[in-house]
Protein backbone atom coordinates (compact mmCIF):
# COMPACT_ATOMS: atom_id res chain seq x y z
CA UNK A 1 0.00 0.00 0.00
CA UNK A 2 1.42 3.34 -0.97
CA UNK A 3 1.87 6.28 1.37
CA UNK A 4 -0.64 8.34 -0.62
CA UNK A 5 -3.30 5.69 -0.12
CA UNK A 6 -2.86 5.62 3.64
CA UNK A 7 -2.88 9.42 3.86
CA UNK A 8 -6.07 9.61 1.78
CA UNK A 9 -7.73 6.95 3.95
CA UNK A 10 -6.72 8.77 7.13
CA UNK A 11 -8.00 12.14 5.91
CA UNK A 12 -11.25 10.63 4.65
CA UNK A 13 -11.92 8.94 8.00
CA UNK A 14 -10.99 12.10 9.94
CA UNK A 15 -13.32 14.25 7.80
CA UNK A 16 -16.26 11.91 8.43
CA UNK A 17 -15.52 11.86 12.15
CA UNK A 18 -15.40 15.62 12.47
CA UNK A 19 -18.67 16.13 10.62
CA UNK A 20 -20.42 13.47 12.72
CA UNK A 21 -18.91 14.57 16.03
CA UNK A 22 -20.80 17.75 16.74
CA UNK A 23 -19.99 18.57 20.37
CA UNK A 24 -18.76 15.08 21.26
CA UNK A 25 -15.16 14.30 22.11
CA UNK A 26 -13.02 12.18 19.78
CA UNK A 27 -11.57 8.78 20.69
CA UNK A 28 -8.45 8.55 18.54
CA UNK A 29 -6.58 5.27 17.99
CA UNK A 30 -2.98 4.83 16.87
CA UNK A 31 -1.64 1.35 16.17
CA UNK A 32 2.03 0.56 15.80
CA UNK A 33 3.54 -2.83 15.07
CA UNK A 34 3.99 -3.61 18.77
CA UNK A 35 1.62 -1.39 20.73
CA UNK A 36 -1.72 0.37 20.52
CA UNK A 37 -2.46 3.85 21.86
CA UNK A 38 -5.80 5.54 22.42
CA UNK A 39 -6.77 8.96 23.68
CA UNK A 40 -9.92 11.00 24.10
CA UNK A 41 -9.44 14.48 22.68
CA UNK A 42 -11.48 17.65 23.06
CA UNK A 43 -10.91 19.27 19.66
CA UNK A 44 -12.59 22.55 20.61
CA UNK A 45 -10.08 23.15 23.42
CA UNK A 46 -7.20 21.16 21.97
CA UNK A 47 -6.64 19.05 25.08
CA UNK A 48 -6.39 15.35 25.79
CA UNK A 49 -8.96 14.31 28.39
CA UNK A 50 -7.85 10.68 28.91
CA UNK A 51 -5.24 8.38 27.40
CA UNK A 52 -4.13 4.75 27.62
CA UNK A 53 -1.57 2.58 25.88
CA UNK A 54 -0.32 -0.99 25.81
CA UNK A 55 3.31 0.09 26.26
CA UNK A 56 3.37 -0.87 29.94
CA UNK A 57 1.46 -4.12 29.56
CA UNK A 58 3.23 -7.47 29.38
CA UNK A 59 2.09 -10.89 28.27
CA UNK A 60 -0.88 -11.96 26.24
CA UNK A 61 -1.61 -11.35 22.61
CA UNK A 62 -1.81 -7.97 20.90
CA UNK A 63 -5.59 -8.27 20.73
CA UNK A 64 -5.79 -8.95 24.47
CA UNK A 65 -3.68 -5.89 25.22
CA UNK A 66 -5.87 -3.79 22.89
CA UNK A 67 -8.91 -4.90 24.90
CA UNK A 68 -7.14 -3.96 28.13
CA UNK A 69 -6.35 -0.52 26.71
CA UNK A 70 -10.00 -0.03 25.72
CA UNK A 71 -11.20 -0.92 29.22
CA UNK A 72 -8.60 1.31 30.89
CA UNK A 73 -9.47 4.23 28.64
CA UNK A 74 -13.20 3.81 29.29
CA UNK A 75 -12.63 3.74 33.07
CA UNK A 76 -10.51 6.90 32.91
CA UNK A 77 -13.07 8.68 30.73
CA UNK A 78 -16.06 7.72 32.87
CA UNK A 79 -14.16 8.90 35.96
CA UNK A 80 -13.81 12.32 34.30
CA UNK A 81 -17.50 12.41 33.33
CA UNK A 82 -17.18 11.56 29.63
CA UNK A 83 -19.85 9.18 28.32
CA UNK A 84 -20.32 9.97 24.62
CA UNK A 85 -17.46 10.06 22.14
CA UNK A 86 -17.00 9.65 18.41
CA UNK A 87 -14.60 6.89 17.28
CA UNK A 88 -11.66 7.93 15.10
CA UNK A 89 -9.94 4.84 13.74
CA UNK A 90 -7.46 6.92 11.75
CA UNK A 91 -6.01 5.12 8.76
CA UNK A 92 -6.66 1.68 10.21
CA UNK A 93 -9.52 -0.58 9.24
CA UNK A 94 -12.11 -1.47 11.86
CA UNK A 95 -10.73 -4.96 12.29
CA UNK A 96 -8.55 -6.91 14.71
CA UNK A 97 -6.90 -4.83 17.42
CA UNK A 98 -8.81 -1.64 16.56
CA UNK A 99 -12.12 -3.50 16.79
CA UNK A 100 -11.10 -5.17 20.07
CA UNK A 101 -10.24 -1.79 21.59
CA UNK A 102 -13.54 -0.27 20.46
CA UNK A 103 -15.64 -3.14 21.80
CA UNK A 104 -13.84 -3.07 25.16
CA UNK A 105 -14.38 0.70 25.41
CA UNK A 106 -18.10 0.17 24.76
CA UNK A 107 -18.24 -2.49 27.46
CA UNK A 108 -16.43 -0.09 29.79
CA UNK A 109 -19.23 2.48 29.50
CA UNK A 110 -18.42 4.69 26.51
CA UNK A 111 -21.18 5.33 23.99
CA UNK A 112 -20.30 5.61 20.28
Amino acid sequence: MSAQTTIRRKLRARRKVRTAAGERLRLSVYRSSKHIYAQIIDDSKGVTVAAASSAGLTGGSKTDSASAVGKALAEAAVAKGVKQVVFDRGQHRYHGRVKALAEAAREGGLDF
